[in-house]
């Protein structure tokens, strides 16, 4: 039990450790349950309406809709309810002199940030849980929701789509009907050294649901020609089961797709458009790198709202919680941007993800500079 005792994180943590995260954790959590709380009465009653209209159940709204609504915008909005958290229990312990107090019994500054790293630890470990695979699945259920109940409709069909399924291999479809599933006016062409091999054409393919492996698909009506050089094939039928590297989610693209992919997901989803040769592929990098690199946002923010408040002044922190939440809303505002710029102007989408944190990350450590010794 004496080698448990060691082992035990808590152990480790001294008296004002665990006062300074319990502050931290417990105000940070308070921030969240009360914006979030306002949110839902503003959504709700916005969409009271369509709810009545739609004949939406009481038990869709609640379960379907707004418990996946509120940890979408708690971990959206969570560099925000971090640096307020901070600002406000750290203002309040300077105000108290308990910062003088501690500075003044030998614990320097950077001794003082450890419970506020700690802190960010957790957070940054639930956020990232959050983002990679807890709301993902939770999105998905809220557009299925949506789109029953609110009519925002989504795309279930795709007219003239043509994908590289594998090297060499080029699939079009005249018409997608994800609803059903099936595809219509199918072609699958096969190049060798650039020359046409094999050539089959489908009135319809229909994608298997049930199986017990992916890339399933049956084709009906089908005729393949295989050439080799001047020689050639032909074989027909009714029906016959396939295998062809795409699924229904590659042919059909709606907007914010990539934030219903688990992070794994979205790993497999790009290694497999790469492999395909298409390029189509930043939206869902950026998506990936931001969930990463959005959990380091806590660390950054906390130094900033921590170095901020804990000077006691005259007059009250009102200006400076006005700059650091004008510098919370930039750091929102920066990720948006730099997101955008990696769509729309072919921009490294690591490197669109990580400069918010680059920047701001300046940022910090000039306030740290600044901040009581």
């Amino acid at each position: 039990m004496r080698v448990f005792r060691y082992l035990w994180p808590p152990h480790y943590l001294t008296r004002l450790d665990k006062y300074i995260i319990t502050k931290f954790i417990g105000t940070y959590f308070f921030a969240i349950v009360l914006i979030i709380s306002i949110s839902i009465v503003f959504d709700f009653n916005e969409n009271l309406s369509k709810f009545s209209q739609y004949n939406a159940p009481w038990k869709a709204i609640v379960f379907d809709y707004y418990a996946n609504f509120v940890p979408y915008f708690a971990n959206l909005f969570s560099p925000l309810f971090v640096f307020i958290a901070v600002i406000f229990f750290t203002s309040k312990m300077a105000g108290n002199s308990e910062i003088i107090a501690i500075i003044a019994a030998g614990v320097s500054f950077k001794r003082l940030l450890r419970p506020y790293m700690i802190s960010c630890v957790l957070i940054s470990a639930l956020s990232f849980s959050l983002a990679a695979y807890v709301i993902p699945k939770g999105n998905v259920v809220k557009l299925n929701f949506e789109a029953m109940y609110r009519n925002k409709k989504k795309d279930t069909q795709a007219d003239n789509v043509q994908i590289q399924v594998d090297h060499g291999v080029i699939a079009y479809i005249q018409h997608y009907d994800n609803t059903r599933k099936t595809g219509y006016g199918f072609c699958l062409d096969k190049f060798e050294n650039k020359k046409l091999v094999s050539h089959m054409t489908a009135a319809s393919i229909q994608y298997d649901t049930i199986a017990d492996s992916k890339y399933h698909w049956k084709a009906y009506s089908w005729k393949i020609r295989n050439m080799r050089g001047l020689k050639e094939k032909i074989t027909s039928g009714v029906s016959m089961d396939t295998l062809i590297q795409m699924e229904p989610m590659d042919l059909v693209f709606s907007k914010g797709q990539q934030e219903t992919l688990t992070s794994p997901q979205l790993t497999e989803y790009i290694s497999k458009q790469i492999n395909r040769g298409s390029k189509n592929t930043v939206q869902y990098e950026v998506e990936y790198h931001k969930r990463i690199a959005a959990s380091f946002a806590s660390f950054i923010l906390t130094i900033i709202g921590a170095s901020l408040s804990a000077r006691k002044r005259k007059g009250g922190m009102g200006m400076y919680l006005g700059i650091g939440l004008a510098l919370s809303f930039a750091y929102i505002l920066l990720q948006t941007i730099s997101a955008t710029f990696a769509i729309n102007a072919d921009v490294p989408a690591v490197l669109a993800a990580w400069v918010p944190n680059i920047l701001f990350g300046f940022v910090a450590y000039f306030c740290y500079r600044q901040a009581p010794r």
